[in-house]
């Protein structure tokens, strides 16, 4: 579903991505672990059109986005979480919802019953502020944001960070249902092994904007995990 084959990024003069290999499959749930800093988010940031590529190409369903915009890449069927969860704090939780809303097409513009159905917390707090919202509770009205459009694929960037764990569990739960039970495809960028162990199908390990290592998540075995996870 979503491949990058050979790709550099370079910020100024540093190379930030080198001749860098990813492959989502339709159907599993990927997640993309490393130590801080060794180029998680600017993968994704790639992924979305947030940073230009230098070298390689980024293919979503066989199609070639590497030059895509940024505003038309939700268009195609990516849903993304960015991290800090960057909701919009003086709107509303409706309001926060449509904005997810505006790539459809007008006639389409309507949050879909089954965001409900995950996050009924949202519905009883549709009036309420996005500022106004826990921490957890945020997290949850970025994901169903993204949910709102109803992608293909869907990226998460460190999804647990600041939650507090009976939510980090929710979200985890959350994101098995999606993916086991709804067929949605899920990339996610964690640092937490326990929940990438418990939501992950495969995972791929960056070390200085290279991939070092991807296999099922039985596989990450722990002279993995001390040689590239442990701090």
């Amino acid at each position: 579903m979503l491949e990058l084959n050979k790709v550099n990024q370079f910020y100024g003069e540093s190379h930030t991505l080198w001749d860098l290999d990813l492959a989502v499959q339709e159907g599993e749930c990927s997640v993309l672990m490393g130590r801080n800093g060794v180029g998680k988010t600017t993968l994704l940031d790639c992924v979305m059109g947030h940073n230009k590529i230098k070298q390689g190409e980024i293919r979503f369903m066989g199609e070639d986005i590497s030059k895509l915009s940024v505003e038309k890449r939700p268009n195609i069927g990516i849903g993304y979480v960015p991290q800090g969860r960057q909701i919009f704090p003086l709107m509303t939780v409706e309001e926060n919802l449509q904005i997810g809303l505006s790539v459809l097409p007008r006639g389409a513009r309507k949050i879909p019953d089954y965001i409900f159905d995950l996050f009924p917390v949202l519905k009883e707090m549709l009036a309420r502020r996005g500022g106004d919202l826990s921490g957890g509770q945020q997290q949850q009205l970025a994901i169903a944001r993204a949910l709102v459009v109803n992608p293909k694929l869907l990226i998460l960037d460190e999804p647990t960070e600041g939650i507090q764990p009976n939510i980090v569990q929710q979200i985890g739960d959350i994101i098995r249902q999606l993916n086991q039970e709804l067929g949605l495809t899920v990339l996610l960028v964690e640092q937490k092994l326990p929940f990438a162990r418990k939501v992950g199908d495969v995972f791929t390990l960056l070390d200085r904007g290279r991939n070092v290592a991807a296999g099922s998540m039985d596989q990450l075995d722990d002279t993995l995990v001390s040689k590239y996870l442990t701090v």
